[in-house]
């Protein structure tokens, strides 16, 4: 039975299309300024952070501004607050805020008042896989959370110069967040889209869609080549929508990889094997491997 929190965040999200990181220096050239603190929820706070424009991602890019990358000096990953806060109050951090949202067949860990992700299933759209995410000290690393403009990028390019509670804000905004593949978030570390995009192309639209989002939410810039690899990438879908930073079960659910593309579930070890409900495994079935049949009895993840 679908749990209440899965509700609430279902009637929140708005479908988003699934497949289709990180001492404040001052710049020299500081572009289009982003210096007022966001609202921190008290009602006294005034932001310069711009809502979202209308219309397409392709249109939302010609309004960041071209710069050259600034220095990294004073980057910290505390220069954007504590990892995972509870920026909206709910009771939970916003890293179970987000598997919430971007998993399904959802387990919550008991006495946490729906909370804590304890299990779900995941439809990775970096590569297009269906992961079995289990909690633990060596499963939980399958599925990370991804700032999708990674912060050391962020502070490249602008967020030097803002507040602290709009960086804090920034690294907790579910627009810039999104749950992944773990090698596949490793690998990207703190890349911008010159030199990183998903493997799984059929997501690269939403992809650089969401960086344009954020940059054009927090005021920061692009670098020439940046701009050019996010409009390469939006000449296939010049009418990719400007997301607003949901990602709906529904979406996932109406394209499962594993079936209609051909994809296996991808199971880091036997609990994950068996919180899906796929113990025992055996060669063939979906998700199978070797490593699981550690006695070599054609039947794995028995013990």
């Amino acid at each position: 039975m679908t749990s209440l929190r899965t509700k609430v965040l279902s009637l929140l999200a708005v479908p988003a299309i699934l497949f289709g990181s990180s001492a404040c220096t001052p710049l020299t050239d500081t572009g289009t300024g982003a210096n007022a603190g966001v609202g921190t929820g008290d009602g006294n706070s005034s932001s310069s952070v711009q809502d979202a424009a209308a219309g397409s991602a392709l249109e939302q890019l010609d309004t960041l501004p071209v710069k050259g990358r600034a220095p990294k000096t004073g980057y910290d990953r505390d220069q954007f607050g504590p990892s995972w806060a509870d920026v909206d109050r709910n009771g939970c951090d916003t890293r179970n805020d987000i598997l919430a949202r971007d998993l399904t067949a959802i387990v919550y860990k008991d006495g946490t008042k729906e909370c804590v992700v304890a299990s779900g299933t995941f439809a990775d759209p970096y590569t297009g896989t269906v992961i079995s995410f289990v909690r633990g000290n060596e499963t939980s690393t399958a599925v990370q959370i991804d700032h999708i403009v990674a912060l050391s990028d962020a502070w490249q390019k602008g967020a030097q110069q803002l507040s602290a509670e709009e960086r804090r804000q920034l690294a907790n905004d579910p627009l810039n967040l999104m749950a992944a593949d773990g090698p596949a978030n490793g690998a990207k570390s703190d890349s911008d889209a010159a030199t990183w995009l998903p493997a799984n192309k059929a997501f690269r639209c939403e992809y650089v869609a969401r960086q344009v989002a954020v940059k054009a939410r927090y005021e920061l810039w692009v670098t020439q080549a940046e701009r050019n690899a996010i409009a390469g990438v939006l000449e296939s879908c010049p009418d990719q929508p400007v997301p607003d930073g949901s990602r709906s079960a529904e979406a996932a659910v109406a394209n499962p990889p594993a079936a209609e593309a051909g994809n296996a579930p991808v199971y880091a070890n036997c609990a994950a094997v068996k919180a899906a409900g796929a113990a025992p495994i055996r060669p063939g079935d979906a998700g199978w491997d070797p490593k699981f049949d550690g006695d070599g009895d054609g039947e794995g993840c028995t013990s």
